[in-house]
């Protein structure tokens, strides 16, 4: 069967190692899902999230182009299941929204800062394009 990036299979946890799960997606093909791609929240080991024999769905997240090893997502089921059963239907008033700002919003000093140190910034620039 030939895979594609984003397709959602079924598969079988075949093997359990500290750092994923190796999933047999069909008699000739296999992938393994990162701990980190089991689900959104801290897995301390594999074992507490998976077993071997386990049928899981997942996401097809890469495909190596050179040696054909797949990537698998567990947790990008979750979170686009999330986002279906979202309630988007809620409006929110986004006027009275906290913004928050990089600088003082209540100090008006414009250009001034950069005016002052433009030259200085500018001999630098120039020494390090001379190197």
């Amino acid at each position: 069967m030939r895979y594609r990036i984003g397709d959602i299979v079924e598969g079988t946890v075949t093997g359990l190692q500290p750092y994923g799960a190796f999933v047999q997606l069909d008699q000739t093909t296999q992938g393994l899902v990162h701990i980190s791609e089991c689900r959104s929240a801290y897995i301390k080991q594999v074992q507490d999230e998976l077993k071997v024999g386990q049928k899981i769905q997942v996401m097809i997240l890469d495909i190596d182009e050179y040696d054909q090893k797949i990537s698998l997502s567990q947790r990008s089921i979750q979170d686009l299941q999330d986002i279906k059963d979202a309630d988007f239907t809620e409006k929110h008033n986004f006027e009275s929204t906290y913004h928050v700002y990089w600088t003082n919003q209540h100090l008006n000093i414009g250009f001034e800062t950069i005016k002052k140190h433009l030259n200085q910034s500018l001999q630098e620039a120039l020494v390090k394009l001379r190197q």
